[in-house]
């Protein structure tokens, strides 16, 4: 399995200025509606060059963040038009204090996606998938989550659940899964001095996708999700 090198690439200079702009637009700094200054001024303002500013709004173009029109200039989009599964913008939302509507928003479509993913995965996987499942949950527990190897171990157990399933429309959304658990589970790890252990429920949840238990598998991964919803709205402060 693809290892998930998400968070250690360095950013480079585009890239940082999409994200400083992207939180900037998550956080309400920019509206919808709101016009960003022209490109001399904002590479100015940004102290980049203006070929790295355009790189930038190309990037947030392609998330649905802004659009640009000859004439009109750049805006900033409508929400209901924002990518908000995209990795990097909940990256970005998860930077500072996330919004906790779409935090329950996004628990309750990985209340429908993952408790039928693990479901399929008891009667589709494979000893591999089993193994890389186990690889995961051993790294989970020997690193810690609040290390970033315990939260690539996370990500992988959640994302090779995916792949178990069997279905390639599912396996689609690994990334997208992947970076919502990530990102939260980093955001309790820095809330939380002494956060609650969550390994023993992944745990129950490889149990029932290797016995072949598809209720069971269906029931472990929604309580998982209820345990995991309970710590990030205690972690808001």
């Amino acid at each position: 399995m693809a290892k998930d090198n998400t968070t250690q690439r360095p950013l480079r200079i585009h890239q940082a200025v999409a994200a400083r702009l992207g939180v900037a637009i998550l956080s309400g700094d920019y509206q919808p509606g709101d016009s960003l200054e022209g490109e001399i001024e904002q590479s100015l303002a940004l102290g980049v060059s203006r070929t790295a500013y355009r790189e930038a709004m190309r990037i947030l173009v392609a998330k649905g963040l802004l659009e640009s029109r000859p004439k009109a200039g750049t805006h900033v989009t409508a929400r209901r038009r924002w990518n908000l599964l995209d990795p990097d913008i909940l990256a970005w939302m998860f930077s500072g204090r996330p919004d906790e509507h779409f935090i329950h928003d996004l628990f309750e479509l990985r209340g429908i996606i993952e408790p039928a993913a693990a479901a399929l995965a008891a009667q589709r996987r494979t000893p591999a998938h089993l193994e890389a499942m186990a690889a995961a949950l051993a790294d989970m527990g020997a690193y810690g989550l609040s290390a970033t190897q315990g939260q690539e171990a996370d990500r992988t157990f959640h994302r090779a659940i995916l792949e178990a399933a069997g279905n390639e429309a599912l396996a689609s959304l690994a990334s997208s899964v992947g970076a919502a658990v990530q990102w939260t589970t980093h955001f309790k790890q820095r809330a939380h001095q002494n956060p609650r252990d969550p390994l023993p429920e992944h745990a129950a949840v490889h149990a029932a996708i290797a016995a072949g238990d598809v209720d069971g598998a269906s029931a472990a991964m929604t309580n998982l999700l209820h345990l995991a919803l309970d710590d990030m709205t205690q972690a808001l402060p």
